[in-house]
């Protein structure tokens, strides 16, 4: 347990703005990701997400702006998902100032542009968004996951925010984008988002199993035991959330010194 464990808050922006309301006594304006994101730089967060759902061509200059403003003000890791679709939207992101990129749909769509970004940018620039979602129907060639309830389950994964299935399992699509050069797995359980029934541990733990990268927890965190629990039982090397940080339910500071009070090691 030697590295220290990354606490991560994630905002889901459209047309540059914060789309979930921000509960935050003090922001002048709660719709700006940059100020936001600074609040929760000054509580000690070690990496932020700014994810933008309604990626568009016409959205990606406001993107850019805001990226900009973001790495002029912030200094810590910026990761930026959504709408990321070829290597040129990679290059036009990190030249923007991000310091990764998160792909997801279209990872699964054209696999290369993990390769291809990997070789350009480096691994460590590369971020595989992967949401997926139990499926009871057991079949060859999939991986299968024994759940708590004494279920066994294969988990595939999904694309377009969930909604479409793709037939591929989740842990062998891990493996296969960790050897195109993915640096790092962002994996979101269909199952537990936004549930805040806690993360969905079994697969997080699998795919942790089988892959030699860092694997961020995402989706289903509601209490400190979560985080807890998403670090211990599911073997994860950063937790990200949204709404408990939004909203004000519990600061990073928190989630930290009580992470750090149950001997997890967290940069405090």
């Amino acid at each position: 347990m030697g590295l220290t464990r990354r606490i991560i808050p994630c905002l889901d922006l459209k047309d540059g703005r914060v789309v979930k309301g921000v509960n935050f006594e003090g922001l002048r304006d709660a719709g700006d990701p940059v100020e936001l994101a600074r609040t929760y730089n000054e509580q000690g967060a070690d990496e932020v997400v700014f994810l933008d759902i309604a990626a568009s061509k016409n959205n990606r200059q406001t993107m850019v702006d805001v990226i900009g403003r973001a790495a002029d003000q912030l200094f810590l890791p910026l990761t930026v998902g959504g709408g990321i679709r070829t290597v040129k939207d990679i290059q036009e992101i990190l030249r923007a100032g991000a310091d990764k990129v998160s792909l997801n749909t279209a990872a699964v769509k054209t696999p290369e542009v993990i390769t291809e970004g990997a070789k350009l940018f480096g691994n460590q620039c590369i971020v595989l968004a992967e949401d997926v979602r139990r499926n009871y129907e057991m079949r060859d060639g999939v991986t299968p996951v024994h759940l708590a309830d004494g279920r066994t389950c294969w988990y595939e994964v999904v694309i377009y925010g969930g909604s479409h299935p793709t037939g591929m399992d989740a842990i062998l699509w891990a493996q296969d984008a960790v050897r195109r050069g993915a640096g790092e797995i962002l994996l979101t359980s269909m199952e537990t988002d936004g549930g805040k029934t806690g993360f969905d541990l079994e697969i997080t733990a699998a795919v942790s199993d089988n892959v030699d990268v860092p694997v961020i927890a995402s989706g289903g965190v509601g209490t400190l035991e979560h985080f807890y629990d998403g670090f211990v039982k599911g073997k994860a090397d950063a937790c990200l959330a949204a709404s408990v940080f939004h909203y004000g339910e519990m600061t990073i500071r928190d989630v930290k010194e009580y992470l750090a009070s149950r001997g997890v090691a967290v940069r405090l």
